[in-house]
């Protein structure tokens, strides 16, 4: 097993928090090095694309989230083998990566009224659009899982961009959204939840943080 890096900011979720999660189910051991947030100005340079999450993997360095999801993936066996259940997973990898760089837009934004507009925007169109048709997509593959009819690294991402919605932290967002949109996709973020990799590492987090 190559010796790993994963590089991502100081929180859970977030563009990184998918390959923690395969890691994690798949026992593959990582350094899990977290970046505060103050410190990223300092270190936004000396990454290739000024971007994270990075994985250094035997001393050598890749980047962009779904390419590092899908690496970690075929590490962990959350990964399919088959060349079309493998587009099925990239197709909903690469979906929720496009609603979250719309989101990620709006974070940036310093003034209140813009971010308010921006948001509320994407709460009254794109986002629900995504989310119906992800979870048109889950049902047409069974309802359980989005590609190979098993735990995948497509499954965990969508879980994150869920679990990040639901959370109430994305202001102008309604939090019930998804649950009024997409209850499919609410009973697939329960599913995952309760994926025993899943439990465990969270559980774990929540006792790094209160220790």
């Amino acid at each position: 097993m190559p010796a790993l890096t994963l590089t991502y900011f100081d929180f859970d979720g977030g563009r990184g928090e998918p390959a923690r999660l395969a890691l994690a189910i798949g026992g593959i051991p990582v350094e899990d090095r977290r970046i505060a947030l103050k410190d990223w100005p300092e270190l936004k340079a000396s990454m290739p694309f000024q971007v994270l999450p990075v994985l250094d993997v035997d001393g050598r360095r890749i980047t962009q989230c779904n390419t590092i999801n899908r690496y970690v993936g075929k590490l962990a066996d959350l990964y399919p083998g088959d060349a079309w259940q493998a587009a099925l997973c990239d197709e909903t990898m690469d979906a929720v990566e496009d609603i979250g760089t719309q989101i990620g837009v709006t974070i940036g934004m310093t003034d209140e009224a813009e971010r308010k507009a921006a948001r509320e925007r994407l709460a009254g169109g794109p986002i629900p659009m995504f989310l119906a048709r992800l979870a048109a997509q889950l049902g047409d593959r069974g309802g359980v899982y989005f590609a190979d009819g098993r735990l995948t690294v497509a499954d965990l991402k969508v879980f994150v961009w869920i679990r990040h919605l639901r959370s109430g932290n994305l202001d102008h967002v309604p939090r019930d959204l998804v649950d009024r949109t997409a209850p499919l996709l609410v009973q697939h973020f329960e599913h995952v939840n309760a994926e025993s990799g899943v439990a465990s590492y969270y559980a774990k987090r929540r006792a790094a943080a209160t220790a």
